[in-house]
């Protein structure tokens, strides 16, 4: 047996692949020549030790001049200097690999390239145009002027700016950086005044953020603009020359006396005259006045400074010629304290004696106050008034520290002698002039213990008589209670069992009788009334006497309760039927004493028999002469004789 071994020669059946196309690469703008970009590679399927079939070159078919690449390594470089992202910011290249070292018959492939040529700072900001705006002198501190904005290629933090004032308007307006936008926002710092600056012209500088060394060779990253902000007059209204007046007045100034003065004038050019008021909601009582013209403000009430002390005034400046135009400014006034209120008992005192006080002892310090507020304090002495000041039960020692110490004279004290000592004081202040009052200290009688603890104090209670406790009286008492709420019971039970006076089938009846208060169409109209109540003659009636009403006879019903026993009725007409009824009815409810009105139904339904004049219709006129008969015509006057000659027999009594 023969082993045989096969070997297989390669050929170049298998073209160069890109396995990683295709690339996406990115450059600086402005590199230098030959900078490196990207490497790209191909692989061969082919056999790398036989022949060249596996041998791969690189070359570039679109991509030049700006691109090249390394035939052996694949690595793509720039082939222009200072390519500007700002003309041109991408570039697609096709790249060849090629096997047989890129002899003819070799086999190729291609990927593409694509190139971004990221920013750099080499572009300055640059203003395309200076700046105009108007503003009203009456624009808010804070508040936008205008908006500028310097142009810049470059993108991203590139494009950054920062801009600043650089002359005339430091202090009046601001300018920052608004980060959306890259635009220099002016700002006002300080009010406007139309009449005393009404245009300014400021200078505005933007610069890069961020600056590339690289680059500043090619120029300062900087540039300047003008900006003039005009400002338009409005009618503004008065202004105080002092925003807040202080004043003082004293609490006993006489009405109508000046305080003091307040000014304003109008910032406008038209210098309008100006008329000063005062806002009564910080003066609801009305102490103060202000002249319209002239500002000075008075008193116009008396003034106490123990109600208050300070004031706060709002005063309105309005414009003659523009009342709508109003400047508020503000006045504090301070009332002046004098010594107007005299001192009196800083508290209202319970004093206790005890029986058993020895004399010269101290039973009570007292002290003082006084509404007023004297600059150097208070200083308050005391004394017994001259009256009382030779008593012997108390005596009263000034401690010369604004209290005093009342002490007893004597010792001694009973409550069955004496249980209440009043006292008076005089307190005394130290003002000019000094003012006094006379207060009265109450001094109560007590019974103490053996460490001066009151126990009871006021009135002796009197001595129960002798063999009657305290016991017997309290059962005495609880019996005589007790005796009072068994009447009360009593009393009670017997109104609840009284029966009422009017029963309540009664009262139904009473309360659902109908009325009838129509009176009908005429003589024919039977509608409104109910007549079978009058043509029932059997109606049964339940013959109840009030309770309330004693009667004196029996109330009685004539008719009989069955149709059989009316034999009379039945014969007769039945007008004279319902005539007789009510004729009965109306009798027994006159001679009834226990029918009141109230109870009583009278109803009349019964108009006769008819009229005497006959009927007076003209639907018989057309009926012949001879039913005709207008004789009496001729007796009814001369006024009729005409009528009497047409229709009447033709002997008139006038003729």
């Amino acid at each position: 047996m023969s082993e045989f071994v096969v070997k297989v020669q390669d050929i170049n059946d298998n073209e160069p692949k890109f396995l990683d196309g295709p690339y996406m690469a990115g450059v600086p703008e402005m590199s230098a020549l030959g900078t490196t970009v990207v490497q790209v590679a191909a692989t061969d399927a082919d056999d790398p030790t036989y022949g060249n079939s596996a041998r791969v070159v690189y070359s570039i078919i679109s991509g030049q001049p700006y691109f090249s690449v390394d035939p052996k390594t694949g690595v793509i470089r720039t082939a222009l200097p200072n390519m500007d992202r700002e003309v041109k910011d991408q570039y697609v290249l096709v790249i060849q690999a090629k096997d047989m070292v890129g002899q003819m018959g070799g086999l190729s492939g291609t990927t593409s390239v694509t190139v971004t040529l990221t920013d750099v700072n080499d572009n300055p900001p640059r203003f395309s145009q200076n700046y105009q705006y108007m503003v009203l002198e009456s624009l808010p501190v804070a508040s936008v002027v205008a908006r500028v904005k310097a142009l810049d290629n470059d993108i991203g933090p590139n494009a950054e700016m920062e801009y600043r004032i650089m002359e005339d308007g430091p202090g009046v307006f601001n300018i920052t950086t608004d980060e959306d936008t890259q635009e220099g926002v002016i700002i006002l710092q300080k009010p406007l005044d139309f009449e005393t600056k009404n245009s300014f012209n400021l200078r505005i500088e933007a610069t890069n953020r961020n600056i590339d060394p690289a680059f500043v060779h090619l120029g300062s990253f900087s540039d300047t603009t003008s900006v003039k902000v005009t400002v338009e007059d409005v009618n503004e209204p008065p202004v105080f020359s002092t925003q807040l007046s202080k004043m003082v007045v004293s609490e006993d100034a006489r009405v109508g006396i000046s305080i003091g003065r307040v000014s304003a004038h109008d910032p406008d050019s038209s210098n309008s005259a100006i008329r000063y008021s005062i806002d009564r909601n910080t003066d609801l009582e009305r102490f103060f006045n202000v002249d319209a013209l002239s500002g000075v403000i008075s008193t116009a009430k008396p003034l106490d400074r123990e109600v208050n002390s300070v004031h706060n005034l709002t005063i309105l400046a309005m414009e003659s010629h523009d009342p709508t135009q109003v400047g508020k400014g503000f006045a504090v006034i301070t009332v002046l304290d004098i010594n107007d209120n005299p001192p009196v008992f800083a508290i209202e005192y319970e004093t206790l004696l005890c029986e058993n006080a020895a004399p010269g002892q101290v039973i009570q310090t007292i002290s003082a106050v006084d509404k007023d507020e004297p600059p150097s304090g208070h200083r308050f002495y005391f004394a017994l008034p001259p009256s009382v000041a030779g008593n012997s039960n108390f005596t009263l020692r000034d401690n010369k520290d604004n209290t005093a110490s009342i002490v007893t004279k004597r010792g001694g004290f009973r409550r069955r002698e004496q249980v209440l000592y009043r006292l008076p004081v005089l307190i005394v202040d130290s003002g000019s002039p000094a003012l006094s009052s006379t207060n009265t200290l109450s001094v109560s009688v007590c019974d103490c213990d053996s460490d001066g603890v009151a126990q009871s104090c006021g009135a002796v209670a009197y001595t129960l008589p002798a063999g009657l406790s305290t016991g017997a009286l309290v059962a005495i008492l609880g019996c005589i209670i007790t005796l009072l709420v068994m009447v009360l019971l009593i009393v009670s039970m017997r109104r609840r069992k009284k029966e009422p006076l009017i029963l309540e089938e009664e009262r139904d009846v009473r309360e659902n009788i109908v009325r009838y208060d129509d009176e009908g169409g005429g003589e024919e109209d039977t509608e409104a009334f109910d007549m079978v109540a009058l043509r029932n003659l059997n109606v049964i009636r339940d013959p109840k006497v009030r309770r309330d009403v004693t009667p004196d006879t029996p109330t009685f019903f004539p008719y009989p309760r069955s149709s059989s026993s009316l034999p009379v009725y039945k014969t007769l007409p039945a007008n004279v039927v319902f005539r007789e009824f009510i004729w009965d009815r109306l009798k027994d409810a006159d001679v009834d004493p226990s029918a009141p009105p109230y109870d009583s139904l009278q109803t009349y339904a019964f108009e006769g028999n008819g009229s005497v004049a006959e009927s007076l219709s003209s639907l018989e006129s057309l009926s012949t002469d001879s039913e005709q008969n207008y004789d009496y015509l001729s007796n009814w006057g001369p006024r009729f004789k005409k009528l009497a000659d047409l229709y009447g027999d033709g002997k008139s009594v006038f003729s």
